[in-house]
């Protein structure tokens, strides 16, 4: 499976929605959730971490929503797919990046 990593700042509201946003693209996949959270600003965060707004998922080291990120410790918002403002990438968007990494590796 993918390397998926989930990059946050630590009071970000919405940490726990981005949560639940890659266990239901997992699910839709069938498969086992597992992903790697690096907290900015932490002992042990890798310094790419830092460059993301809050939250970001990363799939291979790939944003699932790259077109819509705002770089550093921000809030960070992305457009659902009805086109209104959401602080959490979609689920089809985290979906479509699984599945891309799992085609290329197959």
């Amino acid at each position: 499976m993918s390397f998926v990593e989930l990059i946050y700042e630590s009071q970000c509201p919405n940490v726990d929605p981005a949560r639940a946003q890659l266990r239901r693209a997992f699910a839709r996949l069938g498969i086992a959730p597992s992903w790697t959270e690096w907290t900015q600003g932490a002992p042990g965060t890798p310094d790419y971490a830092e460059n993301f707004g809050s939250p970001t998922i990363l799939v291979d080291g790939h944003d699932v929503a790259p077109a819509t990120g705002q770089g550093g410790a921000c809030c960070r918002l992305y457009v659902d797919q009805n086109g209104q403002p959401s602080g959490v990438p979609s689920v089809c968007a985290i979906v479509s990046a699984l599945r891309a990494t799992m085609t290329s590796r197959s």
